[in-house]
């Protein structure tokens, strides 16, 4: 029931004295991180470390829209809350992890989450969405090529009262929904649209994504937080209902945070959040 890590002995994620399991859904942040491709790199400065000053402390320049990470309302719909502005309830909570798999620039539409999990959601669920491209998030084709929400998705999600929703995609829509393709500041990435012509038998990125971030406007605007590129030990807890947590920094006006998603298993029931007895 416990790993040295270092020489220190810690209790394990999955094998622990709260007979709870714990399993990490973040992808690694750090130097040289996969990042959107207009952002600037994350950089991480020692200011002091053991043979300078006998101590660790280090400086970080980062966007919060990097790895793992949940977008406040206000990062896209003007107006809307910023990220310390939204109440602890909407962090954390029981959900679905459900199976989309989903391949190059497919839509994952309403239809496809009333048939993964139609059946099972239940109102103020947190939604977590495998499409299996957590396994191709690297600094590369992840960011250009991504499947991605489209606006029945959201609608399903709205009519569904999902109160969060995550997924192991770059964003919150389609990314030639985003400014990766023809909106607002793109197409950052031009080349896209002679492949998305030919990828399509020959549509117009632009009749087939006409908005602007739709699926980001609809699901801020009814209250409905994202989570964006969600990672690490995804596989071993789809097709399962958890409990989540994923709280974010108390940060001033943010537009969202890095966050450590945590999916929890508690498998005999044993373990009990605290009634606030005095002691």
């Amino acid at each position: 029931m416990s790993v040295t890590i270092r020489g220190i002995e810690f209790q394990e994620n999955l094998n622990n004295d709260m007979g709870v399991e714990f399993y990490n859904l973040s992808h690694r942040y750090g130097f040289q991180c996969p990042n959107w491709p207009y952002f600037q790199d994350v950089q991480i400065d020692r200011k002091h470390y053991m043979a300078k000053s006998g101590v660790l402390s280090q400086t970080i320049t980062t966007t919060m829209h990097v790895t793992t990470h949940i977008d406040a309302p206000a990062h896209v719909v003007q107006g809307t809350p910023f990220i310390d502005e939204v109440p602890l309830p909407h962090f954390f909570g029981s959900g679905l992890v459900v199976s989309i798999p989903k391949q190059k620039w497919e839509q994952i539409t309403g239809d496809d989450l009333e048939k993964a999990c139609g059946h099972a959601i239940r109102k103020n669920d947190v939604l977590i969405i495998n499409t299996g491209w957590h396994k191709q998030y690297e600094d590369g084709d992840y960011f250009a090529y991504c499947p991605g929400l489209v606006p029945s998705a959201a609608d399903w999600m709205v009519e569904k009262g999902v109160k969060v929703v995550g997924h192991d995609t770059q964003a919150n829509d389609h990314p030639l929904a985003t400014a990766i393709g023809p909106q607002r500041n793109g197409p950052i990435m031009p080349h896209l649209e002679a492949e998305y012509l030919e990828w399509s038998g020959g549509r117009d990125w632009k009749d087939d994504f006409p908005e602007w971030e739709p699926v980001h406007n609809t699901l801020f605007s009814n209250g409905i937080l994202g989570i964006e590129n969600v990672g690490g030990d995804l596989d071993a807890v789809t097709g399962k209902r958890c409990t989540f947590a994923f709280f974010p920094w108390n940060w001033d006006r943010g537009d969202g945070c890095i966050i450590r998603l945590v999916a929890m298993i508690d498998r005999g029931q044993q373990y009990r959040i605290e009634p606030g007895e005095e002691f």
